[in-house]
């Protein structure tokens, strides 16, 4: 079987999980090699299946992804499926999360050329700290943290800055990210499998993660209801949580696109991952 494992031409930062799968997909005994969505001699015709990885610089040029991700899925098995990656790459979905009674942690979701009075709101919300992050984004792209006074003053420029050609959110910042960090949960092939402990970060700045650990019972009964919502079968997920107030999981993302799996934190995850690639590509 011929795999491509969806990338970009150029890596906004380094994937830790390429080489390792590269390497046990070809050990599995199947050709493998990157292609890049954003360049254009790559026709994903070529494979018998492509598994989106790291296609990082896609919140650039949402349009022109939605275009390939579409044009793909015509031509090849792409997994995810491309229902899932067009619900879940606008962050719109968490809205479809808490309909169906996810938490999630406290948003409001702003449409390009809006007048938002960014003080305002986080006064009427009862925020003095608050993340201001695009709707289509990934890592920390455009991804800014403002408190106190500088809510009025650099924070509502950055966000006119932003808003003008797309649509944003506005998150009450969790003092929780930096007590307890962030647990990703990674979902291959019908289970979690691990989850690590991740430290926020902003514009710039390079992530910290734990060594692999169990998630716990809480945890998974809010991913589990949050993966529900994507009404598809899939080949991997991330839920991203954190801790409220009165330590109750919420969720902070969703990742059904192009997640970190952590894959160098459990081998069995990676193991679980060639296994299904190989049976859906059959």
């Amino acid at each position: 079987m011929n795999i491509g494992i969806v990338t970009c031409q150029e890596l906004p930062e380094p994937d830790p999980d390429q080489e390792l799968l590269l390497a046990a997909i070809a050990a599995a005994g199947h050709q493998v090699r990157l292609a890049a969505w954003d360049d254009p001699e790559c026709d994903p015709g070529e494979f018998d299946l492509c598994v989106l990885r790291s296609c990082w610089d896609y919140p650039l040029y949402p349009g022109r992804f939605r275009a390939w991700i579409e044009a793909a899925a015509s031509r090849v098995t792409l997994l995810n499926p491309a229902p899932v990656v067009s619900w879940n790459l606008h962050k719109g979905y968490l809205r479809d999360l808490v309909a169906t009674g996810v938490p999630i942690v406290p948003t409001r979701w702003l449409d390009a050329g809006q007048d938002c009075d960014l003080g305002r709101l986080a006064a009427d919300c009862g925020w003095d700290d608050v993340v201001v992050k695009p709707a289509v984004g990934a890592g920390s792209h455009l991804t800014r943290r403002f408190a106190g006074p500088d809510i009025d003053t650099d924070g509502a420029e950055f966000l006119r800055s932003c808003q003008s050609e797309q649509d944003m959110l506005v998150q009450r910042y969790m003092p929780s990210v930096v007590q307890t960090g962030e647990r990703a949960l990674v979902w291959i092939d019908g289970e979690f499998t691990h989850q690590v402990v991740k430290r926020p970060r902003y514009h710039g700045e390079d992530e910290q993660v734990s060594e692999a650990m169990k998630p716990d019972e809480p945890d998974l009964h809010i991913a589990a209801k949050a993966l529900a919502c994507a009404k598809s079968d899939l080949l991997y997920a991330r839920v991203d949580l954190i801790d409220g107030d009165q330590g109750e999981p919420l969720v902070s993302e969703l990742e059904l696109i192009e997640p970190s799996l952590f894959l160098l934190q459990h081998a069995p995850a990676l193991d679980r991952l060639v296994t299904a690639i190989g049976r859906t590509g059959r």
